[in-house]
């Protein structure tokens, strides 16, 4: 296969994609041990894994209408989104348990939706290529 041909087949697969799912997962490291948090967001979907095409397409129930998906930009913007929250609930998790100070805590939130924004701007001004 050609460089272009691999091109095409890359920009072809990249326009179909369809996201349903974007899940994250964080912990945070403490003197009292590890604290865990995770987010999982769904779009569009009947089912927990966002399985298009599991239902039998004979079936007039609601579960088998035509489900949708993000686009890569879309998908891109919500994986921001839940990953920001769930840094953020890691470390307030963390606080409340004790395993690491309030103002560690403050600091780090601060630095999160900082460096969040700044993410989500340069995703959305490199259309989510980037």
């Amino acid at each position: 296969m050609s460089n272009d041909e691999l091109r095409a087949l890359v920009q072809r697969v990249k326009a179909g994609l369809k996201i349903t799912k974007v899940v994250a997962t964080r912990s945070v490291k403490g003197r009292g041990g590890d604290t865990f948090a995770g987010f999982s967001a769904a779009w569009n979907s009947v089912q927990e894994d966002g399985g298009q095409g599991l239902v039998s397409s004979t079936d007039d129930s609601e579960e088998s209408q035509t489900l949708t998906g993000m686009t890569m930009q879309e998908g891109i913007v919500a994986s921001i989104l839940v990953a920001r929250e769930a840094d953020i609930a890691a470390y307030r998790n963390a606080a409340a348990g004790g395993n690491i100070s309030q103002s560690h805590a403050d600091a780090a939130i601060a630095a999160i939706r900082s460096n969040y924004s700044k993410m989500l701007v340069q995703a959305l001004g490199n259309d989510g290529n980037k």
